[in-house]
């Protein structure tokens, strides 16, 4: 079950941000396809760019078939009842990174809930997130940083025209919180979604974990 308004999928999303980020071009989205006459918005060249990808399994994640196209990833941190986190850097000038895939198919695999935040920059985060039961769905951190990114297109598209308004990507957070067995309340969660990444989206998105309950800071 993949909201109408989500981020269209890891292999779509993200590889087209990083293409942007470097060139400018097209950019696909659920209501069509929007041209970025020149490259997107790149912050300050310093930050962090990467992913973190959080799961449950008894196996390391990196030894799954769902991330086995992410070779180089490495383990982050680990927490209670096997939950993982592991990180895979992946600037937009590096080619020969690739994306870590579906976050629905690591679900599946591991019949656990699964997600992923891609830091861009240490600027913002794209979170896409899946469980078995309760499916898919794509938000994002400090959403006027994001902005910056897909800022300047003709059509005059938003933020929220590719990823899940706070309210609603909480009622979807707290359902993926469940689905794990970690019951949460909204409030701290609405409160990260609404934040700015100070100090760095990183930490941002780490706050975002320990208020799922899955990985405490």
């Amino acid at each position: 079950m993949q909201d109408e308004k989500a981020w269209p999928g890891s292999r779509a999303g993200v590889a087209q941000l990083r293409r942007l980020a470097r060139f400018g071009g097209e950019l696909p989205c659920v209501c069509g396809v929007f041209t970025l006459a020149e490259p997107i918005h790149r912050g300050s060249g310093m930050g962090y760019w990467g992913y973190f990808v959080v799961g449950r399994s008894e196996q390391p994640l990196a030894e799954l078939e769902a991330l086995s196209g992410a070779s180089g990833l490495t383990l982050h941190q680990t927490a209670e009842d096997g939950w993982q986190v592991w990180e895979y850097p992946n600037a937009p000038d590096d080619p020969a990174k690739g994306d870590v895939g579906n976050m629905n198919d690591l679900a599946q695999e591991t019949g656990a809930p699964a997600l992923f935040g891609y830091v861009m920059d240490s600027d913002c985060v794209v979170v896409e997130a899946a469980a078995p039961e309760s499916g898919a769905w794509t938000t994002c951190l400090d959403r006027d940083a994001m902005a910056g990114y897909l800022g300047g297109n003709e059509d005059g598209l938003a933020v929220d025209d590719f990823f899940l308004e706070p309210h609603d990507a909480v009622g979807r957070a707290v359902a993926w919180a469940a689905e794990s067995g970690r019951p949460v309340p909204e409030e701290p969660l609405l409160d990260v979604l609404t934040s700015d990444a100070d100090p760095s989206a990183e930490m941002l998105f780490f706050r975002f974990l320990d208020r799922l309950g899955v990985v405490p800071m």
